[in-house]
């Protein structure tokens, strides 16, 4: 037997309500076809790329939430009993939360891996960010769901607390790793791929940061493995913020009897073809040269080479020395042993040595 509403179901009825559906569906392919695809062309001339985001996320979606407000007006005008209009208000709006509780995960989750950037390592680092994020947005859509149907969400949130309270207390170390984890990665303190430096004299390549700690490649090829909560709070010095190149600083001491113009000039020149043919080098850097001590038994001067990268200094430094070395032997500059007068007593005896002849 048919509900008595059924029977007050006219003609005009179904053709309001299948021509509000057909509206709503064309207002959503002008909104996906016309005006999204505006949108697009306008976005592709800036740099900033969340708003391609934006638009790549509401495709598609802009036809499913018009054809979604077109069947909602239709089922208003329906012979319907408040009852039954009262389910189905509550039903699209259920499916609205839910479509636009997917929306933001996707828009926020591609935000963030926006921001931390699109190198492969570093966007595997950041996945545990991610994810985290991702299932907070679906349990706070959740709540707002139950919460709108009437379900009290005041014995969840107590259930939520207890055992947040209880799982905190027992993983404390584990879960101070992970939030320190997910800080560095946010806060882009350091990335994999970074040559750093900790304040206890660790020092390497980062490769991975996980939920748990980071990875650290030493130059020697061994591995370091730094807890997050440690390397949160500790003092680093990141060789490749803000940028990559580095100065390489070698030190050198020349006789005082040597002509320190003709010194300056020969090492310039020396200076510049390393930083020309040696792998690494700037070849547009000028180097500079620096004198700072008059020494024991020369005089020091720094002189101030550019290097592509961190590992790069090594080969810079090899080279330099090899061909400074071999250009002041050609040029007769000296580089003095360092000097020490002894003076040789014998055993018991009070009279001071005698003073050789010059």
């Amino acid at each position: 037997m048919m509900p008595d509403f059924l029977y007050q179901f006219t003609l005009h009825h179904g053709l309001t309500a299948a021509g509000i559906v057909v509206v709503s569906l064309l207002i959503g392919l002008i909104l996906d076809r016309v005006v999204l695809a505006a949108l697009k062309r306008a976005a592709a001339r800036t740099s900033w790329e969340g708003d391609d985001l934006l638009i790549r996320v509401l495709r598609g979606v802009a036809i499913f939430w018009s054809l979604l407000a077109g069947f909602y007006a239709a089922s208003q005008i329906l012979p319907m009993p408040p009852a039954y209009l009262g389910t189905a208000r509550k039903l699209f709006v259920v499916i609205f939360l839910i479509s636009a509780t997917f929306v933001g995960a996707r828009i926020i989750t591609g935000l963030l891996n926006l921001y931390v950037g699109k190198n492969e390592a570093y966007a595997q680092s950041a996945s545990i960010l991610t994810n985290i994020l991702r299932i907070t947005i679906f349990v706070v859509g959740a709540l707002i769901i139950l919460q709108y149907l009437g379900i009290s969400i005041t014995p969840i949130l107590t259930a939520l607390g207890v055992g947040g309270l209880a799982v905190a207390l027992a993983l404390q170390g584990p879960l101070s790793n992970l939030f320190s984890g997910m800080q560095i990665i946010a806060s882009r303190k350091v990335k994999p791929g970074d040559y750093i430096q900790m304040e206890g004299g660790e020092e390497g390549y980062v490769t991975d940061i996980n939920w748990q700690n980071t990875t650290i490649r030493q130059i020697s090829n061994n591995v370091v493995i730094v807890p997050n909560a440690k390397m949160a709070s500790a003092v680093i010095v990141d060789y490749h913020q803000p940028d990559e190149e580095l100065s390489v600083l070698v030190q050198v001491g020349v006789s005082y009897r040597s002509d320190l113009e003709r010194v300056e000039a020969i090492t310039i020149e020396v200076a510049r073809d390393v930083m020309k043919n040696v792998p690494g080098g700037i070849p547009e850097f000028q180097p500079l040269i620096r004198f700072h001590t008059f020494g024991e038994s020369s005089i020091q001067f720094s002189v101030i080479l550019r290097g592509k990268e961190f590992s790069d200094q090594y080969l810079i430094k090899h080279e330099f020395i090899k061909r400074l070395v071999e250009r002041y032997t050609n040029e007769g500059i000296a580089i003095p042993f360092p000097m020490r007068t002894v003076e040789l007593r014998q055993i018991g005896s009070s009279q001071p040595p005698a003073i050789p002849p010059r």
